[in-house]
């Protein structure tokens, strides 16, 4: 977990490189299993597009909100508390920034040179006992329960399957840390490098855009398996949006 400073928070957005975003269709494999499919972008990576739900079919589905935290977030220290937690059947969801948090087991791009706020713990671990590992699991960060809102009380917990969108792009993760009782919008590196987002965490992340969407009653076994949560997360997916 991580708090990020507001000018920290400015000198990642003005170091964000424009990107340029290609559609595909959504692809299954063998058995109807959904699979990730390498989308190119000029100069850029290939990014991940997983599963068979469409963004803009999921946004549609959370245009309004009906909050059920008692109080709201912030995106930063020192920004206005004016994001809620929202609710639909099956799910909460939030609609914020994205902070990239970079704890967990050390690598190669997330570890004490490369991250002053690196933490080699997270809150929840893998199937062996080890942390996970936000430079390679796609995973996201609740606010620690507060008065404001506790994610246990919704059927959230540890490895429950979360949506990520940002722009054209849906990105499964798993809820696999806890931040600050009173910020809110963080993913691990993992996260922000398949959405396209810039997954520096001196100054990487996006200032806002992006809607987290977690699944009550949802988890995810083994926690560290990506490709459990890309199927269990399609799965999802597609009974929320028959079922709202």
């Amino acid at each position: 977990m991580r708090v990020q400073s507001l000018t920290l928070a400015a000198a990642g957005a003005a170091l964000l490189a424009p990107t340029m975003h290609a559609s595909a269709a959504g692809l299954t494999g063998p058995g109807s299993d959904p699979v990730s499919v390498a989308v190119a972008r000029p100069h850029h990576a290939p990014v991940a597009r997983e599963g068979t739900v469409g963004a803009a079919e999921l946004l549609a589905k959370v245009r309004g909100c009906i909050p059920v935290s008692k109080g709201r977030y912030r995106s930063d220290e020192g920004t206005r508390a004016d994001i809620p937690v929202c609710g639909k059947r099956g799910a909460v969801f939030w609609k914020a920034d994205m902070d990239i948090d970079c704890d967990g087991r050390a690598g190669v791009r997330c570890n004490r040179r490369t991250d002053p706020l690196f933490s080699s713990t997270t809150a929840y671990q893998q199937s062996d006992g080890r942390h996970l590992s936000a430079e390679t699991l796609p995973y996201v960060v609740v606010p620690a329960a507060s008065r404001i809102w506790n994610h246990r009380d919704h059927d959230v917990r540890g490895g429950a399957v979360a949506a990520v969108i940002y722009k054209d792009r849906v990105q499964y993760a798993v809820v696999g840390d806890t931040g600050p009782r009173d910020i809110i919008g963080e993913a691990s590196y993992a996260t922000a490098k398949a959405l396209g987002i810039r997954p520096d965490p001196r100054g990487g992340g996006t200032s806002g855009g992006v809607t987290y969407l977690l699944f009550k009653g949802s988890e995810v076994s083994p926690i560290e398996s990506h490709r459990a949560a890309v199927k269990e997360g399609d799965a999802l997916a597609r009974k929320f949006l028959k079922e709202n």
